[in-house]
């Protein structure tokens, strides 16, 4: 295993956009851990000079660069995996996150968000962040625990997609805005392009259920990743656990559609783990699975369906066999 560094430059740094094109600006093995740097924010999001807040020199020139695709994400890479190929899938463990400057910045938009119709004056807040304590202090004085994620990470689209907006979470992963998605976790992207391409950024250091108002605590971090190669794996969407539960993703501008996705393949993963057939999963889903919403404001709305691992029954040989298909 070797561990490799990859900081947030100019270089090493895609701005709004997803594309299987880009080279890769670091190449690794199966088994490697990378440490991430990511930044956030554009120029109309930085906090006055004299605001007693830090803004990291990399940040202002990947800004000065001004390489701006379709979205609004920095994404720091691509990382090549060797050996990955299309089919594949790549398991991506968060090994760790930190904050990596003392503020983060909260915006509403007109006619975005999900209550377009009632929040029409743009409002930017900056929150002042303590690492040490891992809190963050609203503008209005009150204090709140943080619980930092990577909002958009994934691997590169299909070739044949073209080139996408870092806006829309889609079967690569993407801007999946999931808060389950922090330290400890693991996720399992299907590969689509030679090589998986890995990027990840849209640091959030706190974020309920739903983004409501458009955006999370944005803010920098760094991310320590481990990166394994699965070819006994296949997946359409990415998957993710903890320690304690599993969990499915579903993607779809129409809510109700995003639904489906996530619980069907919550139903195929039953199946894989357990014998199950798809009638007694589906059952088991009703009675144990969670339904959350993980994002109603990135074009392609997210639910995550979230079931507790202690509530996976273990079927002997026996039971396996009465449950397959004829």
């Amino acid at each position: 295993m070797t561990h490799h560094y990859l900081n947030a430059t100019p270089d090493n740094v895609h701005w709004g956009y997803w594309d299987a094109t880009i080279p890769p600006v670091l190449k690794i093995k199966s088994g490697d851990h990378v440490t991430i740097e990511t930044v956030s924010g554009d120029v109309p999001h930085l906090p006055k000079q004299d605001s007693g807040f830090d803004i990291l020199p990399d940040h202002r020139a990947i800004l000065d660069a001004g390489r701006r695709g379709l979205g609004p994400h920095h994404l720091t890479g691509p990382i090549e995996i060797e050996g990955a190929e299309p089919g594949h899938v790549l398991e991506v463990r968060i090994l760790d996150i930190k904050l990596r400057q003392n503020w983060g910045w909260n915006i509403q938009r007109p006619c975005m968000g999900t209550l377009p119709e009632d929040f029409q004056e743009p409002r930017l807040f900056h929150i002042a962040l303590d690492a040490v304590a891992n809190t963050g202090k609203l503008p209005w004085g009150q204090v709140i625990p943080l619980d930092p994620f990577f909002g958009a990470f994934g691997v590169a689209p299909p070739p044949n997609w073209g080139r996408l907006s870092s806006k829309e979470p889609r079967a690569f992963g993407g801007n999946m805005d999931n808060k389950e998605l922090g330290a400890g976790a693991k996720v399992y992207f299907p590969v689509f392009t030679r090589g998986a391409l890995f990027s990840a950024g849209d640091g959030h250091a706190l974020q309920g259920d739903g983004e409501v108002c458009l955006s999370a605590i944005e803010t920098a971090l760094t991310g320590t990743f481990e990166f394994i190669l699965r070819k006994d794996m296949r997946l359409q969407n990415p998957r993710a656990e903890r320690d304690d539960v599993w969990i499915t993703m579903g993607f779809d501008e129409d809510l109700d559609d995003a639904v489906k996705h996530a619980l069907r393949d919550m139903i195929r993963l039953i199946g894989e783990l357990t014998g199950l057939g798809a009638s007694e999963a589906y059952t088991l889903c009703s009675l144990a699975a969670d339904l959350r919403v993980t994002q109603t404001v990135d074009g392609n709305k997210g639910i995550h369906c979230v079931v507790r691992k202690d509530r996976l029954p273990r079927l002997t040989p026996a039971q396996k066999a009465a449950n397959a298909p004829a």
